[in-house]
């Protein structure tokens, strides 16, 4: 999952996307102070701990 987030005085906004390439056609085109993340679970089974430095979560 991909997510945009858009801040502004006012508020601020999020968006969802499945894919990497939805996400950035759209942030192409949003204006203002903006957030392209890519959503991570490790419950996702191509994610395994290993493949993660330990000693961020610690």
């Amino acid at each position: 999952m991909w997510v945009i987030t858009v801040h502004s005085k006012e508020n601020t906004k999020m968006f969802e996307f499945n894919t990497e390439r939805e996400a950035r056609e759209v942030f192409k085109y949003i204006q203002g102070s903006k957030v392209l993340t890519k959503i991570v679970y490790f419950n996702d089974s191509p994610i395994q701990m290993k493949d993660v430095d330990k000693d961020t979560f610690m």
